[in-house]
């Protein structure tokens, strides 16, 4: 008896299914049923579907009430195997990877749908080109053979299945929705922004900020065109290359302190106003779509709403249901902690050992108590911060914990020359071949020539300062911080698999997940089971991710009723 079953939905609206041996090819003869999801519920002893797409069939299966506890995703597996193979970037569908497998023509991958306001089904596909059970599980046969071939064959399975298991809490957190006040929301913009003038105008506060601006300058400037903004401080003899913050807030003039102001809340009402509230927001739920996997480093992105970017004072819109709280933790000091683990340094692996303030541990050993010193000297050492005091800092760092610093200057050395990186699992950073600035983009590390900085409340995880070109030092600094930033998301996915499979039994519901936070949307007395849940997820994952070592992943965690509370 085998607990491994392919399944593909057939083009008349059945479903085939299939069980498969340890081989990965079918163990018994292709099944033809009527209904996907009676097919799936009428099989509890399956541990594991194997299918093309998570985002085609369990958003499905959810609508009917059918939860599967594993699944093997063919499609997000090939883009792991080519990635790994130096092939990143070529057509991932079931159908390229079987015209690969046969030596044929290789189809392009069909355009991802936009999310739509409102829409519960924008992932699926219906542009994909169809693929029959047994094709699909002679590709997915090759996998596991591609499987066995890599460097580290368990390491590759774990993230392969890692990967799988985030598809499927992406899809559920899709369907729960982020608990959102309507009410709320509207009462801070009104708070922030003031009265909304017919046809559309500026709000009352927007536009008394516009007319400071204007004032301070002597004529009228439009605070919303960057090249106003520009001419308008030219004229003034001032000259500045943008009007991002950072530039802005140390000139000496009337209009700056207007024009910051206008900035920060333009930008809110641009990003969560009330357009956005009467598009994303349905009955009392956010729902941004939530992609795993959806950058190079592994980190999860949102399709619409901006889902990933709640500014703290639109945060207090997200409460929870009355009875309900919640649960909101955060990793504390996750990348030195990553980098400890996978470095293998004796010295960082006992700091962070300690579920105490890391930062300060190391500024004890090697910066003389000096917290805010040994902070920027480790993540200047993750993110290639390694000029100026940044290299007396990286100096000191590198008498303390050489392992650390050598690991990291390893991978900035092996992307410098074009030759492939990876995290501790095996996901793999792109050939350098022109491809840096996208492949930092897409990781959501910006690249700082653009206008406007990133919106919300992006933390320095995501921030590479002066990271704008495609050479090869450029390409170096994205390698250094792709071992640990990816490494992290692998550690996180894992995290994500045993804290839903703890909560399996509970009402408890994932709600929202980025980079080093996650929430738990509960009834009130479910709450401190979750708090648990959550530490021994984290302690687990850490095992599973790393192996035996001394390192912890300790999370703060808050249970409140409003997501403002947390922090």
């Amino acid at each position: 008896m085998t607990d491994r079953w392919a399944l593909a939905p057939a083009e008349d609206g059945g479903v085939e299914i299939a069980p498969l041996g340890p081989d990965g090819l079918p163990a018994g003869p292709v099944r033809r049923e009527a209904d996907l999801a009676g097919a799936v519920r009428g099989r509890p002893e399956v541990a594991r579907w194997v299918w093309r797409s998570t985002n085609e069939v369990y958003p499905r299966l959810l609508a009917t009430g059918v939860r599967v506890e594993r699944c093997y995703d063919i499609e997000d597996a090939e883009t792991l195997l080519l990635g790994h193979e130096g092939r990143y970037g070529e057509p991932r569908s079931a159908a390229a990877a079987l015209a690969r497998l046969r030596g044929g023509p290789v189809p392009p991958d069909p355009p991802q749908r936009a999310a739509e306001p409102g829409s519960q089904s924008s992932l699926f596909e219906p542009q994909a080109v169809h693929v029959p059970l047994a094709d699909l599980v002679e590709v997915y046969a090759d996998q596991q053979r591609r499987h066995d071939a890599t460097a580290h064959p368990e390491r590759m399975r774990l993230l392969t299945a890692a990967e799988s298991a985030g598809m499927l809490v992406a899809a559920e957190m899709n369907r729960a929705g982020l608990p959102w006040s309507a009410e709320v929301h509207r009462r801070v913009l009104h708070e922030l922004l003031g009265e909304r003038y017919a046809g559309g105008g500026e709000p009352r506060r927007l536009a008394e900020l516009a007319d400071e601006v204007s004032a301070a300058f002597g004529r009228r400037v439009r605070p919303d065109l960057p090249a106003d903004v520009i001419k308008a401080f030219a004229q003034a003899g001032i000259k500045i290359r943008s009007t991002r913050r950072w530039e802005i807030e140390s000139l000496d003039h009337p209009a700056v302190k207007p024009l910051v102001e206008y900035k920060k809340l333009y930008r809110i009402r641009v990003a969560h106003g009330w357009s956005w509230l009467q598009d994303w927001v349905r009955d009392g739920r956010f729902r941004p779509e939530f992609l795993a996997g959806g950058t190079v480093t592994g980190r999860w992105v949102t399709n619409g709403g901006g889902g990933l970017q709640i500014p703290k004072v639109i945060r207090r819109a997200v409460v929870a249901d009355p009875g309900w709280r919640l649960v909101v933790a955060d990793a504390d000091q996750m990348e030195p902690r990553v980098l400890a683990a996978i470095s293998r340094d004796p010295g960082l692996m006992e700091v962070a050992g300690r579920e105490t303030d890391l930062y300060q541990s190391v500024s004890d050993r090697a910066f003389s108590g000096d917290r805010a010193q040994a902070k920027l000297a480790v993540l200047g050492a993750v993110y290639g911060q390694t000029s100026g005091d940044g290299l007396k800092n990286l100096a000191a760092l590198r008498r303390r914990f050489p392992r650390a610093v050598a690991y990291v200057d390893e991978a900035a050395r092996a992307g410098e020359e074009g030759r492939l990186v990876r995290t501790w699992l095996g996901r793999t950073c792109p050939p350098a071949v022109g491809a840096a600035d996208d492949a930092t983009e897409e990781a959501g590390i910006p690249i700082l020539d653009t206008e406007e900085e990133p919106a919300g409340d992006s933390g320095p995880q995501e921030w590479v300062p002066g990271y704008a070109s495609s050479n090869a030092r450029a390409r170096g600094r994205f390698a250094r911080n792709f071992v640990v930033q990816g490494s992290a998301a692998d550690w996180a996915l894992l995290l994500l698999a045993a804290l839903r499979q703890a909560c399996a039994g509970m009402a408890a519901e994932l709600v929202f997940f980025q980079h080093d936070e996650v929430i738990v949307h509960c009834p009130e007395e479910e709450a401190e089971a979750v708090v648990t849940a959550i530490r021994e997820a984290a302690e687990l994952a850490g095992r599973l991710t790393f192996g035996e070592t001394p390192v912890r992943f300790p999370f703060t965690t808050a249970v409140v009723e409003c997501y403002a509370d947390a922090k």
